[in-house]
């Protein structure tokens, strides 16, 4: 790949991430609740999960799933499902206050591991994501070039954009969280019902 082609890449990456999705709003939530260090497994894991998108992608999975009805169907459920049971989670979380450390850190009340499967399920849930990197990074394929290369250019670029983003949502989240502390109630049922939304929009997707 050129690099005015990887600029071009990078440009569409960065847009792809701002672009507002359910790993965005974990990290925004895990940054309110825990703080940005403890955030830290849960973005990790989100990198992780769009690695394994664009590894099956890069294979043809994305395509599999385009041309099949029932599989993409089979998949896109189980995705809104788990996004709604998060959603739902929140939704019904007590509204506790926000416990905020001397050093500004919130306290942390889940384990590095559990964040880590959270930010990783959320962003493997979603089969369109599978089948949007099948679509989208053909555009940038270099014919021949061994499929490590390409996956260690695509996915490393993206992932590097995505972890840099959600970093900075949770920081900013963490600023906020004493004055979230006073409306934890509401902070809960807002952000839970936006993931039942974004599960009931996967749920209504097409390929």
């Amino acid at each position: 790949m050129s690099f005015e082609l990887w600029l071009v890449y990078l440009v569409a990456a960065v847009g792809l991430s701002f672009a507002p999705g359910p790993n965005g709003l974990l990290a925004l939530t895990h940054g309110a609740r825990f703080g940005l260090q403890r955030t830290l497994f849960t973005v990790l894991g989100g990198a992780l999960g769009f690695l394994v998108l664009i590894a099956v992608s890069l294979a043809g999975m994305g395509a599999l799933l385009a041309a099949s009805e029932r599989g993409f169907l089979m998949a896109k459920m189980l995705g809104a499902a788990y996004l709604a049971y998060l959603g739902l989670r929140l939704w019904m979380a007590p509204a506790q206050p926000i416990a905020v450390a001397a050093d500004g850190e919130s306290v942390p009340t889940a384990s590095a591991f559990k964040l880590f499967l959270q930010g990783f399920l959320v962003a493997v849930s979603n089969p369109k994501g599978i089948v949007f990197f099948a679509a989208f990074l053909p555009q940038f394929i270099v014919p021949g070039v061994p499929f490590w290369t390409q996956l260690a250019v695509f996915g490393g670029t993206f992932v590097v954009v995505e972890v840099l983003y959600e970093a900075m949502l949770a920081a900013l989240a963490q600023r906020i969280a004493p004055w979230l502390s006073n409306h934890a109630s509401w902070f809960n049922r807002v952000t839970g019902g936006v993931f039942v939304a974004f599960g009931v929009a996967l749920a209504n997707a097409h390929r």
